[in-house]
């Protein structure tokens, strides 16, 4: 692990990445990094990415109290503390509202489809949590079922977050999971995206495995289901329209 002067310092300039690259907008997102003595250092609250700077930071222990800095920590922090909770190989957690990925949350559609093969070795599917309060412990336990799995999640209606073994491989997955919604995206426009098949995912494992000496289960793609919501009076209509298809049939 870095010292934690370096550790601020990358803290910040991913930051600044995030702010450029228009994965947030006024305030939005956090981003956090665990420090060499355990606590975890974050992002403050209310604080456009773009302009945060050392002193703005805020370091807090596993229990969310904080040690050192002026300002109020993230809003977000019972996640991130969840996260570093349940992957001990964590060491950063990047969370933004990227356009094109975000889209998808709204939408509740997970990036679970096996299309890229540099995403099959290298990050996996992204899974999609159900939907949770912004800034209460929900969040985490809405990623609960994917957190030992997925290195990204989709949070239905709300962004994404990603994490890994320091701050630009947690940042470079952001950045992944943007480019392959917008490439999904373009891909559903031009009458839709081919999955490779089965062999071709198989042989993918086996270089994953072979050369970047990563476990398959670790890289697999996980396709949860799609969340669709239904009253129990839509239920009851959709049973009933069934039952009237099936009797015109008949």
């Amino acid at each position: 692990m870095l010292n934690a002067g370096r550790i601020i310092e990358e803290l910040v300039a991913v930051c600044h990445r995030v702010d450029a690259k228009g994965f947030v907008a006024a305030a939005d997102g956090n981003i956090s990094a665990r420090l060499p003595n355990g606590n975890i250092l974050i992002t403050p609250s209310s604080l456009n990415k773009g302009f945060v700077m050392p002193d703005d930071l805020v370091e807090i222990s596993l229990h969310g109290e904080r040690v050192a800095g002026k300002a109020t920590p993230s809003s977000e922090k019972a996640m991130h503390l969840f996260i570093y909770k349940h992957r001990p190989d964590v060491n950063a957690v990047v969370h933004c509202h990227p356009v094109y990925a975000t889209a998808f949350a709204a939408a509740r559609i997970p990036l679970s489809e096996r299309l890229f093969p540099e995403v099959i070795i290298g990050l996996g599917a992204v899974p999609l949590a159900r939907y949770a309060t912004p800034s209460t412990e929900e969040v985490g336990e809405s990623i609960a079922p994917y957190v030992n799995s997925a290195d990204a999640v989709l949070l239905t209606n709300h962004g994404v977050v990603t994490y890994g073994n320091d701050l630009w491989d947690a940042y470079f997955k952001m950045e992944k999971v943007e480019q392959m919604a917008q490439i999904e995206f373009a891909a559903r426009a031009l009458g839709g995206a081919k999955e490779l098949s089965s062999d071709e995912v198989s042989r993918l494992l086996r270089i994953a495995e072979s050369s970047y000496r990563r476990n398959a289960s670790a890289v697999a793609a996980v396709t949860p289901s799609r969340e669709i919501e239904i009253t129990e009076e839509e239920f009851h209509a959709i049973v009933e329209e069934v039952k009237k298809r099936l009797h015109q049939s008949a």
